[in-house]
């Protein structure tokens, strides 16, 4: 039998505002335990929550870059649940009127493009973190509560995924969306994007979807396409071997490459969800949406096509330099430097990322190649001052030292030679020590011009100009 892999994803993002999304309380990363906390995020009784504006803009912000639709009214609702982590014993969510629905993000997988379907994207709080303490025999977990009250947007897909790459595509698409906009890092080692995965199989061209198991809290990307493809052979082999899907919540264990079940999956009942009475019903008017319509930046997908269309980029270019958009950034104010989009897009692509992924990818603002440092270089190997071999170099030791390239290029003296007298002689002293290669190239043995101009560059320790000593050996010798 063919199985049909069905897939939705819950990405929960936590946003980047200064406070939290019903106090004051800060939501910097890595304070000292329970340092960011107060009445309200501790859920003390007489303690009223109050809407942090900030959070429901950039909510709108996502709406208009997933399409989705802005409901003119919404409401918090209490998600009644226990958990050592959550002090108030319900979470303040959304339930049946959340602020957004019916969106949807275009995805390319596997060589085909797809639109996935976005159900709903609704505002909520985090709960706090247990730490369960590394030491041999400990029956014991500590608990932080500087996340507690921390904003989050919850991003439900439809199940329309068929496979862990495309559920992957659409991960990585909207964290991408998510970092342009500025509302969230995106990053998942400090917990700032979470995927969950609702997993099911089918017999292939059965409607019905079969009985899905929740993947929780999954913090890459590599992890979710191991995680799913686990999940689905599991599914399909306890079919098959005439087992049942239980429907339940489990984890996936990267170490060992498997899922392990955590709990039965609970049911929207279950959660007794009901209208939260310290939070007034949220009113949005069409005035509130243009005035954050007219302050979204750039989009990735507009972004590349304006890297093809405009500045004449190859699609893959235009990928690879919109999938960071401070790489994006940091090309385009290149650009702006050195009118040359091609030339400086295969230096930062093969230097400046190279660079930065051998050093564990920091921040492309940190890098020491500044976007003035390399269009300063740029401009001279174009001026034909250095070769791009010497630029090499130079790029290499302003890494290393921070300093300008017109003064590492004085200071290692790699000025490119474009003086004729001085090329001729060097020309003239390479075929000289070379009679027989100058005879068969003479006779018509082409394949020695590059025999002949590797000889004088390494005499010239790389500075000669190329294209000069090119035709001179030509001028001298034909091919």
């Amino acid at each position: 039998m063919q199985w049909e892999t069905v897939v939705g994803l819950e990405v929960h993002a936590q946003l980047l505002t200064d406070t939290k999304i019903f106090c004051g309380c800060s939501t910097q990363f890595g304070a000292a335990p329970n340092s960011h906390v107060c009445p309200v995020c501790l859920g003390l009784p007489g303690a009223l929550p109050v809407l942090n504006e900030k959070v429901v803009e950039y909510a709108l912000k996502v709406a208009l870059a997933t399409h989705c639709r802005v409901a003119p009214v919404s409401r918090f609702a209490r998600k009644n649940y226990f958990y050592p982590d959550l002090p108030k014993g319900y979470q303040i969510s959304q339930f049946e009127l959340p602020i957004l629905e019916h969106g949807w993000l275009d995805i390319a997988a596997d060589g085909e493009e797809k639109r996935i379907g976005i159900t709903r994207i609704h505002m909520e709080e985090d709960a706090g973190k247990l730490i369960h303490p590394e030491v041999p025999g400990s029956n014991y977990s500590l608990v932080d509560l500087n996340r507690a009250c921390t904003p989050l947007l919850e991003v439900v897909s439809e199940p329309e995924l068929r496979s862990a790459r495309e559920a992957s595509a659409y991960a990585r698409k909207l964290r991408e969306i998510l970092v342009y906009l500025g509302v969230c890092d995106g990053n998942m080692n400090e917990g700032s994007l979470r995927v969950d995965a609702n997993i099911s199989v089918r017999p292939l061209g059965q409607v019905e979807l079969g009985t899905r198991a929740e993947l929780k809290n999954l913090n890459s990307f590599r992890f979710l396409e191991q995680a799913i493809a686990y999940e689905v052979e599991r599914q399909i082999e306890l079919i098959e071997d005439g087992g049942t899907v239980v429907q339940e919540t489990r984890l996936f264990d990267p170490a060992r490459g498997v899922t392990q079940s955590m709990r039965s999956k609970e049911e929207a009942h279950d959660y007794r969800y009901f209208p939260d009475p310290d939070l007034l019903p949220l009113v949005i008017d069409d005035a509130w949406v243009r005035r954050v319509q007219s302050d979204l930046p750039e989009l990735p997908d507009a972004k590349r096509a304006r890297y093809r269309d405009t500045l004449g980029l190859p699609a893959y270019d235009a990928d690879l330099l919109c999938q960071d958009h401070h790489v994006a950034l940091y090309f385009e104010q290149t650009v702006a430097l050195h009118d040359d989009p091609k030339a400086v897009s295969n230096w930062v692509m093969g230097h400046l990322l190279r660079e930065l992924n051998r050093e564990g990818a920091p921040a492309v603002a940190a890098a020491p190649v500044t976007p003035q440092h390399l269009a300063a270089l740029l401009d001279l190997i174009k001026a034909g001052t250095i070769s791009a071999n010497a630029g090499k170099e130079v790029f290499e030791a302003m890494w290393a030292t921070g300093k300008q390239p017109g003064v590492i290029v004085s200071e290692k003296g790699l000025a490119q030679i474009s003086d004729s007298a001085a090329l001729e002689a060097a020309v003239d002293q390479v075929i000289a020590a070379n009679p027989a290669e100058a005879e068969a190239l003479r006779g018509g043995k082409t394949k020695l011009m590059g025999f002949f101009v590797g000889q004088v560059m390494q005499a010239t320790r790389g500075q000669a100009n190329p294209q000069l000593v090119n035709r001179l050996v030509r001028e001298k010798l034909g091919g």
